[in-house]
């Protein structure tokens, strides 16, 4: 009775995950087949694979309509930006989980408490920064805004993660002479790579789809990030829905491959959110 119950179990469980994956990975591939057929295909039969592979859509969108621009734009904005952000935040979640000094509840609450904030509300005092800083239709300006995106939540997994790394490593290096930097960079960095993979994903993707503050800091062409582009595509490409497809394809596959090479690094940190230091 009870191996009957477990087999019922396991296949509700396998039922689940495989509708959950059909309903997350079906979206995807059908807007990556569509970039490959004709329109008189994607309105006749949506649902058909292309009779035949071609990447005139492609071509088009990156030779018509400076995609590669845009593309560069998204890409120098989010990997400078994810970077200088995972090097400051890995500082201050490693403070907050090995020492202890005063207000250091109080500033984790602090950090806490900007998720509850939504980003329209700072868009005044960002966008007065911005303006007596001269960097306004600047994208260096956009990747001095996206710094501080992701900051609590950053702050949470890399907390955890530097919890997870056992104290008497930084004692016995400590005994050895080690100063604060080399105990930082050198011991406790090196092991926190799942947690910094998790953070710096999250923060890249939460940069490359941002909109709202890339359309309020930049208006001209040359500075368009991929959403703003995207936004224009939409509105250009509402009835050529193979060239919306490539573009929209083009915006999505970077996450995806991101994401596909460091999924490792994720769920080993994941797993050792949990642990306790």
């Amino acid at each position: 009775m009870k191996n009957k119950k477990s087999i019922g179990v396991k296949i509700f469980m396998y039922a689940v995950m495989i509708f959950t994956i059909i309903v997350s990975v079906f979206p995807i591939l059908w807007v990556i087949m569509s970039a490959f057929k004709t329109n008189a295909q994607i309105l006749s039969n949506p649902f058909s694979l292309p009779e035949s592979i071609g990447f005139d859509a492609f071509v088009y969108i990156f030779e018509k309509y400076n995609f590669v621009r845009y593309f560069g734009n998204s890409l120098i904005i989010c990997s400078v930006s994810t970077a200088v952000s995972l090097v400051i935040f890995s500082m201050g979640g490693y403070v907050i989980a090995k020492y202890r000094f005063p207000g250091k509840n109080l500033i984790f609450a602090l950090f806490t408490i900007t998720l509850l904030v939504p980003a329209q509300s700072k868009a005044q005092p960002i966008f007065s920064l911005v303006m007596k800083l001269d960097l306004y239709d600047n994208i260096w300006g956009v990747t001095l805004v996206y710094l501080s995106m992701g900051l609590a939540m950053s702050m949470f997994i890399l907390k955890s993660t530097f919890m997870a790394i056992p104290k008497s490593l930084d004692e016995a290096a400590a005994l050895e002479g080690a100063g604060f930097f080399t105990v930082f960079w050198k011991i406790n960095l090196p092991l926190a790579k799942s947690g910094l993979a998790t953070a710096g994903i999250l923060m890249f993707l939460n940069n490359w789809n941002e909109y709202f503050y890339a359309s309020l800091l930049t208006s001209s062409d040359q500075n368009r990030t991929l959403p703003l582009a995207l936004q224009f595509f939409t509105e250009s490409f509402s009835y050529d829905y193979t060239k919306l497809f490539a573009a929209l394809t083009v915006v999505v596959l970077p996450g995806i491959i991101l994401y596909a090479c460091a999924q490792e690094q994720v769920q080993a940190s994941v797993a050792a959110s949990g642990v306790k230091g």
